[in-house]
């Protein structure tokens, strides 16, 4: 795509296929996909899609792939399997995160699996 030149607005016919192809595979790689046959940018892509209401947005995974969670998360989580209420464990949120979850792995080895989303 030259920067100079001016896009066309999306055609009827366009906006059908992107609809099509988008709801077959919502990922990233459907909108790169879509993004070069249509001679476009991703942003451009998600964006028309989001105008169109079918977009969805990939929820935020860390780097290990798991849903974010916060030591008060966690804090819950070693509440509920010591079988006491959060308030009883009240400054166990001021541990390192680390020690945290080792905590929780210790009291039960599949305790993070909620976090993998």
């Amino acid at each position: 795509m030259d920067d100079n030149t001016k896009l066309q607005p999306y055609t009827k016919e366009m906006i059908e296929e992107l609809k099509a192809e988008y709801l077959k595979s919502p990922t990233r790689e459907t909108i790169e996909v879509l993004a070069k046959k249509f001679d476009r940018n991703v942003r451009s892509i998600t964006a028309k899609l989001s105008r169109e209401g079918i977009y969805v947005k990939l929820p935020y995974r860390t780097k290990q792939g798991e849903v974010p969670h916060t030591k008060e998360d966690l804090v819950d989580l070693i509440a509920e399997l010591m079988g006491e209420f959060p308030e009883a464990l009240e400054g166990l949120e001021k541990a390192p995160k680390l020690v945290l979850r080792k905590l929780a792995q210790a009291l039960d080895e599949n305790a993070l699996e909620r976090f993998k989303g």
